[in-house]
């Protein structure tokens, strides 16, 4: 079960945007961390949930995306992320969140799916996102998690000759090579 919730867990970049994400799907997602490890247990690591329509906009026009593909310069309206999800470290308990917000947003992102939804997570944003969506004093945006119902096919593919940049083909599928089993495990 888990392996099918990791295969259909593909970095997600275009999506139905008329498609909402209900508030309580949001606090359901961010309510899987509590369940996470966390380095010292310190749990450093706060949320903040955007949905609404125009908040989504703001918060979408800080964001950069897709850096490999060089000739796309991000969903166009239509297919715009529906939510976010906005990961910030609570200076005050402890600057350093180790590998916490890595573990914390595969959670909710194996969540979304299970829900029928998808994201990608974007550490590529402007200084203004942290104004746009109030991030109090103290606290540093870390990452942003997208999502909504994707409107994407995304497929696994070897890498060929080192090759690990992801891509699109003509019909717009998005390609990510991913290393074998066989290049992963040191005998």
């Amino acid at each position: 079960m888990i392996k099918e919730l990791l295969l259909k867990n593909r970095s997600y970049r275009r999506f139905h945007q008329n498609e909402r994400i209900d508030e309580q799907v949001l606090f359901d997602l961010v309510g899987l961390v509590r369940f996470c490890a966390s380095g010292r247990n310190a749990q450093t690591l706060k949320y903040i949930i955007v949905n609404d329509i125009d908040k989504c906009e703001e918060v979408f026009r800080t964001l950069s995306w897709a850096g490999y593909i060089s000739d796309w310069a991000g969903p166009c309206e239509g297919e715009k992320p529906s939510a976010y999800i906005i990961q910030v470290n609570d200076d005050s308990l402890g600057k350093n969140y180790f590998c916490d917000d890595g573990i914390t947003a595969q959670s909710m992102l194996l969540g979304a799916v299970e829900k029928g939804f998808g994201g990608c997570i974007l550490r590529a944003f402007t200084k203004e996102l942290g104004g746009i969506v109030n991030v109090p004093e103290g606290m540093r945006v870390v990452q942003v998690i997208a999502l909504g119902k994707p409107k994407e096919e995304v497929v696994i593919d070897d890498i060929k000759d080192g090759d690990f940049k992801y891509w699109r083909d003509d019909n717009g599928v998005h390609h990510v090579p991913k290393r074998t089993l066989e290049e992963l495990i040191i005998k």
